[in-house]
């Protein structure tokens, strides 16, 4: 073996000692912080100021004590959004009692059209405890900024505009931080106890 094989044997071997070590840092600090409940900073959601339905302010401090649900659509949707906010009302049915210990919002990506009005017009048709939420363009290019919603207007051909959008339904705790995407695709009764899990 010559000298220069031996160099990089050693180095490699080194690496590779560095590489196992630096695994079981990792594996420590993350099975620690399991244990702890330590948890870091979520990435998605965050401070808002908008307004409901009935022209009430609402901030991301109201929702502060209870677990809610997002979901970020437009009362001009033809089909996803009243689908989704139907599926929502059913879970707050199955709920019963407990659903006033939680919250739904519905935040419009189209402020533009979704005037205050227009939404408590929208949401009669869904459960009362869906709260639409509205406000300037800014304000409302924040929140979806905050929750990494995609949303871009789209041309129609008569003139028009429609919506285009991503459909998540965020879960978020009592402190406000994600918890993940809530799935709407079982039995009502299922997707309704496992958000009675957060209360």
């Amino acid at each position: 073996m010559t000298a220069r094989t031996s160099r990089v044997l050693l180095v490699f071997s080194a690496f590779l000692v560095g590489l196992m070590l630096f695994a079981a840092v990792a594996l420590l600090v993350g099975g620690r912080a399991a244990i702890t409940g330590a948890t870091q900073p979520s990435a998605i959601g965050g401070p808002f100021r908008l307004v409901d339905q009935e022209g009430r302010a609402v901030s991301d401090r109201d929702m502060k004590g209870k677990p809610f649900l997002v979901f970020f659509g437009f009362t001009h949707c033809p089909d996803v959004c009243p689908t989704t906010l139907f599926e929502v009302s059913e879970v707050l049915s199955k709920l019963g009692p407990d659903s006033d210990r939680v919250g739904a919002l519905f935040v419009t990506v189209d402020p533009e059209r979704d005037t205050p009005a227009k939404m408590k017009d929208y949401l009669a048709s869904f459960d009362q405890h869906l709260r639409g939420l509205t406000g300037d363009a800014d304000a409302i290019a924040g929140m979806q900024k905050s929750y990494r919603v995609y949303a871009k207007k789209v041309a129609l051909t008569d003139g028009g505009y429609t919506m285009d959008h991503s459909a998540l339904v965020y879960l978020m705790d009592k402190e406000g931080r994600f918890v993940a995407p809530f799935n709407l695709k079982r039995r009502p009764e299922d997707s309704a106890a496992d958000l009675r899990r957060y209360l």
